[in-house]
């Protein structure tokens, strides 16, 4: 192959100018306990003043770090909002599958996640929040009813299918479940008993009523 003469060569093309580096959040242990530390704090924060007042100058403050240690994590005062939002979704799940995984026997199974419900009715802050932060805990609560759902449904898969075989058709799951995660929401708004310990009766007879009432699917 001829060459080309280096009079008749292309002028050379100025290199595109380097791109700038994507500055990526670190995630080992140390980052970790630092993302850890600065959700716990907002949380208190929020608990206490509600959404609208939360400041990354507080949050700093009660976390015990740097600003430049927080928008190593956080863009934003939103971000860090975007950020709690999902941090309590997953504790919530992770929470849940760690309470049913030990249960094999779907009765057991679906007791477990009764008495899961009821710790988290009686002890979880979602009525504080509802309290001092109104609009922000009810857009979190629709930001996570699709995926809540889906978790009940696969968390109670086996329950399911013990009540497919006991029934000889097919539970509408994502009824029931979406019931659940209803009743819940509900009673974060309204309790419906001063009656301690009465969810798992009163889940119970609500299932039990969806059952009887024909909630099933014919067996494909």
């Amino acid at each position: 192959m001829a060459l080309v003469p280096p009079a008749a060569a292309p002028a050379a093309v100025a290199p595109a100018p380097a791109a700038t580096p994507v500055r990526r959040k670190r995630r080992n242990k140390r980052s970790e306990e630092t993302i850890e530390t600065i959700l716990v704090a907002t949380e208190q924060i929020v608990l206490e003043s509600g959404a609208s007042r939360i400041s990354i100058l507080d949050v700093c403050k009660l976390a015990n770090v740097s600003r430049g240690t927080f928008y190593r994590y956080f863009s934003s005062q939103d971000d860090l909002l975007d950020s709690f939002s999902r941090h309590k979704r997953d504790r919530f799940h992770r929470a849940l599958q760690e309470a049913v995984e030990p249960f094999a026997d779907p009765d057991e199974r679906f007791d477990a996640l009764l008495a899961y419900l009821e710790r988290y009715l009686e002890h979880g802050n979602a009525r504080r929040l509802l309290l001092v932060a109104p609009d922000y805990a009810l857009s979190f609560f629709k930001r996570i009813f699709h995926d809540a759902v889906v978790r009940f449904e696969d968390v109670l898969r086996p329950v399911f299918d013990a009540w497919d075989d006991r029934l000889g058709a097919r539970i509408d799951r994502e009824l029931v479940s979406e019931m659940l995660i209803r009743y819940v929401l509900s009673e974060q708004l309204v309790s419906g008993s001063t009656e301690r310990h009465s969810l798992p009766r009163r889940v119970t007879r609500m299932i039990t009523t969806i059952m009887g009432a024909g909630v099933v699917r014919t067996r494909r």
